[in-house]
């Protein structure tokens, strides 16, 4: 699902205008973004908790060259899914 079905979805359960459904779908996303870089989690109940983690710098190896890389330092988003979304999708 792209993110103009997922509008379009939003309008259409809501009775919402498509506009106010993008308003309202960017301010969610907003959101989460703006509590992960504060509190590095953000939990949905029952759908799903995104979490930032620390990912230390490494290095690895170009599998097509044999070349060593640096992989720097990032921080990267999990996502572990909830209990009434695994029921949903079970």
């Amino acid at each position: 699902m792209s993110k103009a079905d997922l509008v379009n979805y939003i309008a259409a359960e809501t009775g919402l205008t498509k506009a106010d459904s993008t308003r309202a779908l960017e301010a969610v996303m907003g959101g989460v973004t703006k509590g992960l870089k504060k509190d590095k989690k953000v939990t949905l109940t029952g759908f799903c908790t995104f979490t930032a983690k620390k990912r230390p710098s490494k290095e690895a190896r170009n599998p097509r060259t044999g070349a060593k890389v640096v992989i720097p330092a990032r921080v990267a988003v999990t996502i572990k899914a909830g209990s009434k979304l695994k029921e949903a999708l079970n």
